[in-house]
């Protein structure tokens, strides 16, 4: 007796559903993506307690007439793709013809739709369509879900809080309308506005939307092409650098995607200018021809593959590189004439919503300048620029040292704090990593051997690596047990730090597992830039304090050391001004 039989179509739905409708925002996604693909200008989603109860998605869309109303619930009932060429060849963002069916079948649905002036209504319970009627609908398309996961109660379970689950959508509507800033999108949420966007497709009034206005003064446009790809849009100052990687936006082709590689050239790209924990804002969209992508690797469309990645990613590292030595990079320190007096009274768009808000969110943009013309033209990259020559900052001359730590200087501009141990870390750090760099063999004989000792666990390890240490030019004799002499070592090493910076660097090696030249270079220029540089409550005379302003301002990036903390603030003479009241607020 046959004991394989071909699965019912609500069960084969559920089982999809389960892959398709991992939580509300997949939900919202597949619908608001429906949307897009069918031309809309205009998209509103509007929730009742965070979708729980209710999604409703509409648009002003082309629609469907009776016919497609009722074949869009079949599964792989598409109008995106149709042969095998198609599939390699996406230009929607919808085409497994899997989302609507899958929806369906786990809730209460009901669409709504009007196409050459004749409009349909569905009514769907668990994937079965009860009614088909006419609808009054002038326009578009409205779909409305209800009841999520009611038949399937083990899903509704793990939905996550009321608050989670609508971050998740707040962050997803973000993306799309950064994505589509042609595309008048609107998100409520319990008859609140929590984002609304005019279409106007000016990028940066979406930025402000969502970010508000002074992210959007400190965001650098970036575009650059190479014969595979195009890329366009913004990226943040180091000093807006955030916590979590979803203020790092990646579109391809207008596609909201997640991709490690990119994501990871992105931040490599702002190494030493933010601290390891922080991420800056980016919108990054990528334009390519689909062929050399694939989008059809899991069931939520939100990863892709490249086939020609490493040309991408050179692309993404050197312009953003290129863009950020451009920039001056001093941070501001602005008088705020109202201090924030309760943390409750924070509000944002993002991943913070104040869902308690009793006002809605009404963007105002007539007082508003978008043109950023000035720090645009300071990041554009074109393939013939020439190296750039511009001194980093202007001169800036010492008074005093506060705290044995901060050093007071002035110039016309205003006043700076310049931070002397992040400063002097730049300067060493850079040094060592353009010496270790070099191909010379230098060395320099110890009159007296020195002799480092470890433990027999540190000793074991090092033995392995020996050949890190014939790398560096370091000349060494095994002696007794777990001990090293050490004849001579490379130039680079400072004369008063021999034996300081013999042990970091065997440390270094002990604790590395795989050896990099170039990360391992790195390590060791961090680790010997911080400890050979003046310390917190050293006192330097103030003819130290201009010798190391002076070597400051040769070093590549003197903004930051190379933990990503800044080594300069400035307080401009208006911002002193408003201070002292000398400036009408």
């Amino acid at each position: 007796m046959s004991i394989i039989k071909l699965m019912d179509t609500n069960l084969s739905n559920k089982i999809a559903a389960g892959e398709v409708v991992e939580s509300l925002m997949n939900i919202v996604k597949e619908l608001v993506e429906n949307s897009i693909d069918a031309n809309s200008t205009t998209i509103k989603v509007e929730l009742i307690d965070s979708g729980t109860k209710q999604i409703k998605v509409t648009d002003d869309g082309q629609g469907m007439d009776k016919e497609d109303a009722q074949n869009c619930l079949k599964r792989h009932a598409t109008s995106k793709i149709y042969t095998d060429d198609d599939l390699f060849h996406i230009h929607t963002l919808g085409f497994r013809g899997e989302a609507l069916p899958s929806i369906a079948s786990v809730s209460k649905m009901t669409i709504e739709t009007s196409h050459d002036d004749i409009a349909t209504k569905v009514i769907v319970n668990a994937g079965i369509i009860e009614e088909v009627s006419t609808s009054t609908l002038d326009k578009g398309t409205i779909v409305t879900v209800e009841d999520i996961f009611y038949n399937t109660p083990a899903r509704l379970k793990y939905l996550k809080s009321l608050y989670t689950e609508l971050a998740n959508i707040t962050n997803y509507l973000n993306k799309m309308a950064l994505s589509k800033p042609n595309i008048k999108f609107t998100l409520i949420n319990n008859d609140k506005t929590i984002l609304s966007t005019d279409g106007s497709n000016n990028l940066l009034k979406v930025i402000y939307n969502i970010y508000g206005l002074e992210v959007t003064k400190k965001m650098v446009k970036i575009e650059q092409e190479n014969d595979d790809y195009q890329i366009d849009g913004y990226i943040s100052y180091p000093e807006e650098a955030r916590s979590s990687r979803n203020y790092i936006t990646i579109l391809v082709n207008g596609r909201n995607i997640r991709n490690y590689d990119i994501t990871k050239a992105i931040l490599e790209s702002y190494h030493t200018y933010i601290p390891k924990d922080k991420v800056p804002i980016v919108i990054l969209n990528i334009t390519t021809d689909p062929s050399i992508i694939d989008v059809n690797v899991h069931p939520t469309k939100m990863e892709a593959k490249f086939s020609k990645q490493d040309s991408l990613i050179s692309l993404i590292s050197d312009t953003i590189s290129k863009s950020l030595e451009k920039l001056t990079l001093i941070p501001e320190v602005k008088y705020d004439k109202q201090p924030i007096k309760n943390i409750n009274e924070i509000t944002t768009i993002n991943n913070d919503v104040d869902f308690t808000s009793k006002d809605e969110v009404k963007p105002v943009f007539e007082n508003i300048n978008f043109d950023f013309s000035i720090d645009e033209n300071k990041a554009q990259i074109s393939e013939d620029d020439t190296p750039y020559e511009k001194e980093k900052f202007k001169m800036i001359y010492p008074l005093a040292l506060v705290h044995g730590t901060y050093i007071i200087c002035e110039n016309e501009d205003g006043i700076y704090l310049i931070d002397q141990h992040a400063a002097n870390e730049r300067i060493n750090y850079e040094y060592y990593l353009k010496e270790m760099g070099k191909s010379s063999n230098d060395t320099i004989d110890l009159l007296v051997p020195l002799k480092l000792e470890f433990s027999n666990q540190e000793y074991i390890i090092l033995k392995e690596k020996f050949y890190i240490l014939d790398k560096l030019n370091i000349k060494y004799e095994e002696f007794g047990s777990n001990t090293l002499i050490i004849r001579s070592h490379p130039t680079w090493i400072k004369k008063d730090y021999v034996m300081e910076s013999l042990r970091k660097i065997t440390e270094v090696i002990i604790t590395s597992n795989d050896f990099s030249k170039e990360k391992f270079n790195e390590k060791i220029a961090i680790t010997l830039a911080c400890k050979m540089s003046i310390k917190a409550n050293q006192h330097i005379s103030l003819e130290e304090m201009k010798e190391l302003i002076l070597r400051l301002r040769e070093t590549e990036n003197p903004f930051t050391c190379p933990h990503g903390r800044p080594t300069i603030i400035s307080y401009s003479n208006y911002e002193l001004e408003k201070l002292f009241k000398r400036k009408a607020e």
